[in-house]
């Protein structure tokens, strides 16, 4: 039977002049044994989930749907009902537990409490247990005779999940038990949850916005988002292949999970409840339809344990190549393979990144994706619609590259506003007074002035770096959802680079256009990369996420690409000293 079912939960609270939906149709079951973790944004609804389970909401709340614990709906239940059915069956611990303890009682005496309340025990009894209980947490039984503000923040933690455990009930909720604690005592709480599970067979519902911590203990994962489920399923299944944009952003947002990464969050703020239309997500998504502004998507299940609440079905397929083939000609009559067989894929607001050694076939890839060659066989899809022989990658909001050297990309008679303005002449959109607008616009977001006198410069006036971002802004200018970077860094010192790279991530992370990242360097895209495609000899020798590959190559050639980085960072430092203590010995 199962322990515990949530069958279209709904709850509003009341303010003075409004209400708001702090949960709205949420569904879901915890089967005995099993831990089910619960994870979102702050505001999504996690906590009024815990506290509808045990009925603990206040009376400015308004609560509809069903909740049943071994098949009985908790709703039916009396006050007094509920109070025996608490600690007893159900226990929960709270997130902020300096608030949830009494302040004027010692710890002994609240994880006695609930015993002498529910079971059959003798004062005597209660304590002897409490001393087993703390022993069990991991907490010497001296500290029972303490107040809790002479505990520290990870001793309240395990104190209040001996409270929890006192009456040994079947389910415990969690609600963000390690969100103030340090790494050390984070990790010695989950090794206890862990243990108990284990050895007792708790079955624990477990709430955080903490995915790595929450992703280590529970077998299923639901993701909630402004009070609604938006995917659903096993846990390895949806760290390794998120389906949902905002699953996706939360896991690339998680630093435990891409080490060598730099963190962005999702931009724009969750609607908290407030009432709107359509998808509540599609104001912060990266690939929005007409239908998500709307209608509400349905959670429907996409196979595998999974479900995910989308009109798309999921993060959706931007660009599609299968079969790339190209050949350039060499004198004799020969030729040289630069692409062979290549099949790729590039999802809506991802950053894929193409690396291998110089004439591995990279750029002339790159090319390829734009419609700038075509290939001699082989098709590129974009939206649906072919890159060649279409218009699809050329349209405003279509493909767009920027080009590996930026002082032959742009032109030296070209004035700033005439090479960022180009493409809207070329596609004739707008009218004059607009396109100058529109290159404004282009130029304050590559960050570079827009004034008159800037405007008027001739790009051979420039530095690199000046340069290369007037090339970003004439790509930003058409609205780009493909952005194909082909070493734009690589011509430029490391401090420029750095800041065209990091405007670059940014502006991909506020736009939410997809990009692929071509370059040689493995170092530099793992801190923008959500996926890496190895290319060797023209052809794709391997394709994972990008820690995945960092970490765990799967191919001899990818071995060496990693084995082949140098400098003495953190990791390499022993090895290094070790070579230097070699060339001494062979010094005369």
């Amino acid at each position: 039977m199962t322990l515990l079912e949530v069958s279209d939960l709904k709850c509003q609270y009341r303010l003075d002049s409004h209400t708001v939906q702090a949960v709205d149709g949420v569904s879901f079951y915890l089967q005995p044994g099993e831990i089910l973790g619960i994870v979102g944004e702050s505001g999504s609804g996690k906590t009024t989930i815990a506290l509808s389970i045990l009925r603990m909401l206040g009376h400015s709340a308004s609560v509809s749907g069903r909740v049943s614990f071994e098949g009985r709906d908790l709703s039916s239940l009396t006050v007094p009902e509920m109070n025996q059915l608490r600690w007893k069956e159900i226990a929960i611990v709270f997130q902020n537990s300096l608030e949830a303890l009494n302040p004027v009682m010692t710890i002994g005496e609240q994880v006695t409490e609930p015993m002498l309340r529910h079971l059959p025990i003798t004062p005597s009894e209660a304590k002897a247990r409490c001393v087993d209980l703390f022993v069990m947490v991991g907490l010497d039984p001296s500290w029972m005779n303490v107040y809790p503000h002479q505990l520290s923040g990870g001793m309240r933690q395990r104190a209040m999940l001996a409270m929890a455990l006192s009456c040994d009930p079947r389910l415990i909720v969690l609600d963000e038990v390690t969100s103030a604690l340090d790494a050390f005592t984070r990790k010695e709480i989950r090794e206890l949850l862990y243990s108990l599970q284990k050895t007792r067979g708790y079955s624990m519902v477990l709430i955080s916005h903490d995915i790595t911590f929450v992703s280590s203990l529970a077998s299923r994962l639901i993701v909630l988002y402004s009070g609604t489920i938006v995917e659903s399923g096993p846990t390895p299944e949806i760290l390794n292949d998120p389906r949902h944009p905002y699953t996706r952003g939360l896991i690339h947002a998680t630093p435990d999970i891409f080490l060598y990464k730099d963190l962005w969050g999702i931009p724009g703020d969750s609607p908290a409840g407030e009432k709107q239309t359509g998808c509540p997500f599609n104001l912060r998504c990266t690939q929005p339809v007409d239908a998500c502004r709307e209608t509400a998507p349905f959670l429907r299940p996409c196979g595998n344990g999974r479900e995910i609440a989308c009109h798309r079905g999921g993060i959706a397929t931007l660009l599609k190549a299968e079969g790339l083939r190209f050949r350039y000609p060499l004198p004799d009559k020969k030729t040289l393979q630069a692409v062979d067989d290549v099949d790729l894929e590039i999802h809506e607001g991802e950053v894929l990144a193409v690396v291998g050694q110089t004439g591995s076939g990279k750029s002339t890839l790159a090319h390829i994706l734009a419609g700038v060659l075509v290939p001699e066989t082989g098709n590129v899809l974009f939206m649906n619609g072919s890159v060649h022989g279409g218009t699809q990658g050329h349209r405003f909001r279509g493909i767009q590259i920027v080009f590996q050297d930026p002082f032959s990309s742009t032109s030296n008679r070209f004035t700033v506003c005439d090479a960022v303005k180009e493409p809207l002449d070329i596609n004739k959109i707008g009218d004059g007074e607009e396109r100058l607008r529109m290159v404004k616009e282009a130029l304050d977001l590559v960050r570079l002035p827009s004034t008159d006198q800037f405007l008027g410069k001739y790009c051979g006036e420039l530095s690199g770096g000046q340069r290369q971002r007037v090339a970003l802004a004439r790509a930003m200018i058409m609205k780009p959802r493909l952005l194909i970077a082909d070493e734009i860094t690589s011509a430029l010192d490391v401090s420029t680079a750095a800041n065209v790279l990091r405007l670059l991530k940014g502006l991909q992370n506020r736009r939410g256009f997809a990009m692929i990242y071509i370059s040689h360097d493995l170092s530099l895209t793992l801190k923008i990369a959500d996926r890496i495609a190895v290319m060797d000899a023209g052809r794709i020798v391997e394709t994972g996420n990008a820690h995945d590959v960092m970490l765990s190559p799967k191919t001899g050639y990818t071995r060496r690409l990693v084995g082949a980085r140098i400098g003495l960072c953190c990791h390499d430092h022993d090895h290094a000293q070790e070579m230097r203590a070699d060339d001494r010995k062979l010094k005369p």
